[in-house]
Parts: C-alpha cells; sequence; structure tokens
C-alpha cells in the first residue's frame, strides 16, 4: 500500500487578541482547529472555503511557517514539529511553498538571480556558475528568459512574478509544492497560462500539491481530492468530481451553487446566502454553520458533528448530523 507523502493530523492553531475599550479582554482565535488530511505522491489536493476560513493559516502552519499549537505533520514518515536543526533544514528542501502575492514575496532590492541561487548556496546544491546556470534553466522551465536573472521584481508582470515565485520552489527540488491562492491575483488569461503551467511541472516532475483556493472551477480542473473548510474546521472531504458535483454539506452545496458556470444552459438563479462567517473568537455552539444552514435541526444547535466516512468507499466523509441521518436511512 502506498504511503502518503504528508499526513496532518488533528492540526490546531489558536491566536491570541486583545479587544475592547475601554476595559480591554483577550479572546482566543481558533484559526484552525483540529484538522486532519493525507496528500498521496504525486497528487494534488485542494483546500477550498471562504475567505477567513483558515485554509492559508493551516497551509503555513502545517510547513511551520507559523507554529502549530497543536496536532502531528508527518512528511514521508518523519514528523515535522519534532524536527530541528539539520533535520529541519534537509526536510524544508522537500517542501516548498509559492504565495499568493508574488511581488511581497520577493525581495524588490534583491535581483532574481540572486534570489534563487541563494537557497542553492544555503543547502550546498550549487555555487557560483554553477548556480547561475541551473537558476537560468529553472527560468526556462518556466517560460522566461536566462536573461531576467539580472532584472529585479518590479520590472515584470504579475505573471511574470508568479513563474519566478514557482521557479523559486522548484530550486530545491521539492516533492510537496503548498501553494497558497496562486492564481486569485492574476487577470483570467494569465490564470490558465500559470495553471497549465503548473499541471506540465506536476507531470513532468511528479510532485504533489496542496492547493488553497477559494475558485472551485480552478479546484475541480486541477486537484484529484478536495477538503472544504468552515470556520477552522474540514466539514468534508472527497475526490474533487464527486465533492464539488454531489457535495453532502450544506456549506459545500452553498459553495457550489454560488460558483458561476460558464454555460447559459445550465444559466440559474444564484442562492440567497444567509447571514456572514461567525467570529473564531466566539464560533456558535455545536455545528458551527448551523446559524446559516437552512436544514439546520436541533441537534445541530447544541452538538458538535463527527468528521465520518462516507458508506461508499473511496468517497470521503461529512461532519454534518443531517447528511449523516440522511446517508443511514438510504
Amino acid at each position: 500500500m502506498m504511503t502518503p507523502i504528508l499526513e496532518v493530523q488533528g492540526l490546531k492553531k489558536h491566536f491570541s487578541a486583545t479587544r475592547g475599550f475601554p476595559r480591554r479582554e483577550t479572546v482566543v482565535v481558533k484559526a484552525v482547529e483540529d484538522v486532519s488530511f493525507t496528500i498521496m505522491p504525486g497528487e494534488a489536493f485542494g483546500l477550498v472555503g471562504e475567505s477567513g476560513c483558515g485554509k492559508s493559516t493551516a497551509a503555513r502552519a502545517l510547513m511551520r511557517l507559523i507554529e502549530p499549537d497543536g496536532g502531528k505533520v508527518l512528511f514521508k514518515g518523519e514528523d515535522v514539529r519534532a524536527a530541528t536543526g539539520s533535520n529541519l533544514k534537509k526536510m524544508r528542501r522537500k517542501m516548498q511553498i509559492v504565495f499568493q502575492d508574488p511581488y511581497s514575496s520577493l525581495n524588490p532590492r534583491q535581483t532574481i538571480g540572486s534570489a534563487l541561487m541563494e537557497p542553492m548556496k544555503v543547502h550546498g546544491i550549487a555555487e557560483g556558475k554553477a548556480a547561475r546556470i541551473r537558476a537560468g534553466g529553472l527560468l526556462e522551465e518556466v517560460g522566461l528568459p536566462p536573461a531576467a536573472l539580472d532584472r529585479f521584481p518590479h520590472e515584470f508582470s504579475g505573471g511574470q512574478r508568479q513563474r519566478i515565485g514557482l521557479a523559486r520552489a522548484l530550486t530545491l527540488e521539492p516533492e510537496l509544492i503548498v501553494a497558497d491562492e496562486p492564481v486569485s491575483a492574476l487577470d483570467v488569461s494569465v490564470q490558465a497560462q500559470v495553471l497549465l503551467l503548473l499541471k506540465e511541472l506536476r507531470q513532468r516532475r511528479g510532485l504533489s500539491f496542496l492547493f488553497v483556493s477559494h475558485d472551485l472551477s480552478v479546484v475541480r480542473w486541477f486537484c484529484d481530492r478536495v477538503a472544504v473548510m468552515y470556520l477552522g474546521r474540514i466539514v468534508e472531504e472527497g475526490p474533487s468530481g464527486r465533492v464539488l458535483a454531489d457535495p453532502s454539506h450544506p456549506y459545500a452545496k452553498m459553495l457550489r451553487d454560488a460558483s458561476p458556470v460558464p454555460d447559459p444552459a445550465r444559466r440559474g438563479v444564484l442562492p440567497r446566502i444567509i447571514g456572514e462567517i461567525p467570529s473564531a473568537a466566539n464560533p456558535p455552539p455545536g455545528c458551527p454553520f448551523h446559524p446559516r444552514c437552512a436544514e439546520a435541526e436541533e441537534v445541530c444547535k447544541s452538538l458538535l458533528p463527527p468528521f465520518l466516512p462516507l458508506p461508499a468507499a473511496g468517497q470521503g466523509g461529512v461532519a454534518c448530523h443531517v447528511a449523516q441521518r440522511r446517508l443511514q436511512a438510504s
């Protein structure tokens, strides 16, 4: 049986915030709460949800760009949270991230060549002329000329900067790439180019992806499996085709119905979304989605639904009292 390249178990990340005047109080914001999933070698796994649901925080926490407060993260069987020193440095070579804003992720005073060659030197891969040749090859691989090595980030468009960010992620020959909203800041035509590049690199290099996005059409096209997050928790997970075509959780249905379909024959009225996302500092009791759910029952208001697998093998799972009862009855 194939071993997952990444296994996340019960990941938690809480933040403390001070609010109120004149009497100040400290509250705990549960940004990520008990998140678990696995990614297989060569697989693209999507993490979707509304802004503020905790998907980007989860992605950064599992890479230890911010330290998680609980849970376990295993990369090829090795504990990421327990790794220190040379072990952590070695592990970081195999786990790289592409950020949402390509401009802010690049040093404006550093040439592209310097940005690509610096990690090679730090990890002892190449230096000097050998590093420059390698950096030029990476730029060609992502569709940019080697002459770009001597230019600065402000001299490129947004799409070109995202290609540079991808080239930088590839400098250390990673096996897993965390793509945090990699195309949301780009024009639609440029999005298509970058997505095609990501898919080509995935096939050529055998890369695994954790793909964070709020665009369901992009996730449907790029990802094999997807997890839907709401208020720091995963409420549904399974194959992209099943989750995005026939979701079980009411929140996943809401996301699907609110996503426009580019087909005039299927044009319809977008559903009215009730309410706003509750505060992660003061989540509602029971199911966190129940104040916005048209199908909520009394049990949803008091008891947090467990995440249970769906009856059909390989179809994922759902955390919803109503959906689970409906599946048991069918």
